[in-house]
């Protein structure tokens, strides 16, 4: 199954959001910031990673379910959904 990127945008801009976020922890880190700071930025990304994930299996189901000559593998599509558990 092939995703639309021209829907994507909004997961692809929320990847480089994260992207930066994470460049940031790891300064953070480096410099010996206070673990609450880190920590805090640290869930940021996590939660950023876990919303772009769960956009793409959306986007992917969404694609299966309007084009019916693709074929959906019912335990594929659950091991993507318990990947991001």
């Amino acid at each position: 199954m092939q995703l639309d990127t021209t829907e994507l945008t909004p997961v692809i801009n929320r990847l480089k959001r994260a992207q930066g976020q994470l460049g940031a922890v790891v300064r953070m880190l480096e410099e010996g910031r206070d673990c609450k700071d880190v920590v805090t930025q640290l869930s940021a990304v996590s939660k950023a990673l876990d919303r772009a994930g769960f956009a793409i299996i959306a986007s992917g189901l969404e694609q299966c379910l309007t084009n019916p000559e693709e074929t959906l593998d019912k335990k594929d599509l659950e091991k993507l959904f318990l990947s991001l558990a």
